[in-house]
Formats: C-alpha cells, structure tokens, sequence
C-alpha cells in the first residue's frame, strides 16, 4: 500500500526497512525510478532498488535499526512532492565482525500522486558528516574535510 500522503513516505520507508522487506520498500518507487545511495551507487529502476535493498537487508544492514526524525514537505505542483526526512541508522554490521556507530543521513524524495498514494520517482540519500564541509580526494580516496579548521 503506498503512502497516503508524501509525509508518510519517509515513514513506510523505515517501516519496510525494519521488516527487511525489501519488496515493500521498492514498492514505494514508481517501475522507473532512481535512487542513488549514500556512496553515489545509482540504481536506475524499481527492480535494481529492489535487489540492492534485499542484500543490504540480509547482510551488513540485517541487524539494524532506521529511526526517522525530521520530516519536511514541499509541494511542488499538482500532484508532485519533494520530501526531506533525517534518519539514524543503529547496528550497521561491520566487513570483518561487530557493530559500527551510528550514523545520521537524509533522504531526498520527489514523489507523484498516482491517485492509489504517492510514490518515488527519484530519491537520493545521503550521510551526514558533523564538522565536515566537502569531501577531498586523495591517493587514499575521499575524506571528510572542513575548510574553517
């Protein structure tokens, strides 16, 4: 069932994170949907949203814990919405054993009224890193980095 609102949507989504149903949680995205995740993976339709949740949700997210915080709505039109919503993400399994911290992030949706509920066409979630302004690049990779320091 989709979100009845586009304020539900941040909710349904945790929701079906929690039950680790990952067809539920691609259900929440219109069959050619984007997504792109917090490492700029883009999943390009509602299947590859569905198949990257499901091994994400039986492996290193299969223990953990989506609690939402803030959410704000935008209306952006007849029938279209973009959705901010803040989440905590809890017991994150490590690559080599045990639990990480905590991390924050925020979800980015634009949803569209189908007339049965709303639904993302695309959405984007990324980290939040405290003290943090960009991220550099170097021969390690990408770091965090703050500029004012």
């Amino acid at each position: 069932m989709l979100p009845a609102t586009p304020g539900d949507f941040p909710r349904a989504f945790a929701e079906a994170w929690m039950n680790r149903d990952a067809g539920a949680l691609a259900t929440l995205f219109a069959e050619d949907a984007d997504f792109v995740n917090v490492v700029g993976i883009w999943w390009e339709d509602r299947a590859a949203i569905r198949r990257a949740h499901q091994y994400g949700l039986t492996t290193f997210f299969a223990e953990s814990r989506l609690a939402l915080g803030c959410v704000k709505t935008r209306a952006l039109g007849a029938g279209m919405a973009v959705v901010h919503a803040r989440f905590r993400l809890s017991g994150q399994l490590r690559p080599k054993g045990g639990t990480a911290p905590d991390r924050q992030t925020i979800l980015v949706a634009v949803l569209r009224d189908t007339g049965a509920g709303w639904q993302a066409v695309a959405a984007q979630n990324t980290d939040i890193v405290p003290g943090a302004e960009t991220h550099l690049a170097g021969e390690d990779g990408l770091r965090a980095a703050d500029y004012r320091a």
